[in-house]
């Protein structure tokens, strides 16, 4: 843990930039602020920028705020009052606040609608264009900050506070020191994986598949940035490594008998039952099974529990799915919207990811949770949802030039005989209805908040990479611009 002395009196709260405990916690905070949330209600709801805020950010750490914070802004017929919208700061605030609706808050449906208008007419008056609420309201609108991955949202705000007129000094360059020891440590976690990733030789022995140790490490980021998470990112760079090379055996190499063997190999976990495959299956089966019994050990060792039967499961399913998806492709079938999102809500990986998410994470030893994470819980299958979707919308144009199986955005228009653009609203309606259930699931889980977050993290990680298109696979300027950013250049 890294600790900051402060120069001031002991008796004043430390700050910490980095590390898990503070004197004056901002859990701590955020509980006293809910305790006094009613104290100043009638001073507090005459301010939409303040009322919204407060709502995004104790929302956003598990108090289930009461919409009756917005009564105050709405008409007797239930929309929100129009002169509202020359509060531009409101409007961004009530705009963020909205993305923490869950399902059935049609006052926060409003606020999406009414705020998203406002904010979109403001952008759009060539007067505001050097105005940095304009550069804000620009980055919430191309998405918005419960979507955005935490590390790359702290690198852009260092970039917009160091180029305000009021901004503090000292401040600046304490978030800079801060951004850039994270980093150092950041940089010792991928030389870690990049060892592994040399010992594995996957690179030499399998190489038709995608090369990608530096992009795999980045997703870990997104999913856990926390210093003292180092274990878990080294543990899940590996196993996002091997999910794509895997994924590559099944979708560009192997022949459809060889993927029914390998599937069959992977569902027995037993290295005895290999050697009907070929040397580079062998590789990569003894690759997988090392790599994860290693894991598996690690726990044993530390909580005395066995916890291959979950990762084997996993692993099962994924390759389950991805055999379904090779014989549709070998076939020419064509499956419906349903049937192909059932079993591309496996083969995108993030039940496997998060179950060794869960196992790799500190102080994973409740027994109840271990049960509900076997059929997987809630929460994982929302992020799955998600992360498929957004996954599809991205990647859906390259990989039918390839001659990929049909994607969710083909199985709609080939089912409703909808255009590509009505198909896309629909996926990304189903996006945002999807996140309202994830918001649901998390305010009322059991499990730890630090594997909550990687799991709504997994979702906002897919955000990230195919937001541009498939950042994954054909390196896009913006991606590797953001890798770079993140991993090699310090904030100067």
């Amino acid at each position: 843990m890294h600790v900051f002395p402060p120069p001031w009196s002991r008796k004043t709260p430390r700050v910490f930039l980095v590390g898990q405990e503070v004197r004056l916690s901002q859990a701590h905070i955020l509980k006293r602020g809910f305790a006094i949330w009613a104290t100043f209600a009638s001073e507090r709801n005459k301010d939409l920028y303040a009322t919204a805020l407060e709502f995004r950010l104790l929302r956003q750490h598990g108090y289930n705020i009461s919409l009756d914070v917005f009564n105050e802004f709405l008409d007797n017929k239930g929309n929100f009052h129009s002169d509202l919208s020359i509060d531009i700061k409101g409007m961004l605030s009530l705009y963020e606040a909205s993305f923490y609706s869950m399902e059935g808050e049609t006052i926060l449906d409003a606020a999406k609608d009414f705020s998203s208008k406002c904010l979109k007419e403001f952008v759009m008056d060539k007067t505001n264009v050097d105005n940095e609420i304009s550069l804000l309201v620009n980055h919430a609108l191309e998405l918005p900050l419960h979507w955005r991955i935490t590390r790359l949202e702290n690198h852009w705000f260092i970039n917009v506070y160091e180029r305000r007129p009021n901004m503090i000094p000292t401040l600046l360059k304490l978030a800079k020191l801060d951004f850039n020891m994270v980093q150092a440590i950041h940089q010792e976690d991928l030389k870690h994986a990049s060892r592994w990733w040399e010992r594995i030789g996957f690179r030499e022995r399998l190489s038709f598949a995608r090369d990608r140790l530096v992009e795999n490490f980045f997703w870990t980021i997104g999913f856990a940035h926390e210093p003292q998470l180092g274990y878990f990112r080294r543990v899940m760079t590996k196993i996002n490594a091997l999910i794509t090379t895997i994924d590559d055996v099944y979708d560009v190499y192997g022949t459809l008998e060889e993927l029914k063997r390998f599937t069959e190999v992977v569902d027995r976990w037993d290295i005895n039952a290999m050697d009907n495959l070929p040397d580079y299956m062998k590789i990569c089966f003894l690759g997988l099974y090392n790599t994860v019994n290693e894991v598996a050990f690690d726990f044993l060792k530390e909580n005395e529990r066995n916890i291959i039967p979950h990762f084997t499961k996993g692993w099962a399913d994924l390759c389950k799915s991805y055999l379904v998806e090779a014989k549709w492709k070998y076939c020419g079938y064509q499956p419906s919207f349903d049937e192909y999102l059932e079993n591309a809500r496996v083969s995108i990986s993030g039940s496997i990811l998060l179950v060794h998410a869960y196992f790799s994470l500190p102080n994973s030893k409740n027994k109840d949770d271990m049960v509900c994470l076997e059929e997987y819980a809630k929460i994982i299958h929302s992020s799955t949802i998600i992360s498929r979707l957004v996954d599809d919308l991205g990647t859906s144009k390259r990989e039918k030039e390839t001659g990929d199986i049909p994607k969710s955005i083909e199985c709609y228009m080939n089912e409703t005989g909808s255009s590509e653009a009505d198909a896309r609203k629909y996926i990304n309606s189903i996006i945002f209805e999807t996140w309202k259930k994830m918001n649901k699931e998390a305010s009322n889980s059991s499990y730890s908040n630090s594997f909550i977050q990687v799991a709504m993290n997994f979702g906002r990680m897919s955000l990230c990479m195919y937001q541009h298109g498939d950042g994954h696979t054909i390196q896009d300027p913006e991606t590797m611009s953001r890798i770079i950013s993140l991993l090699f250049q310090p904030v100067m």
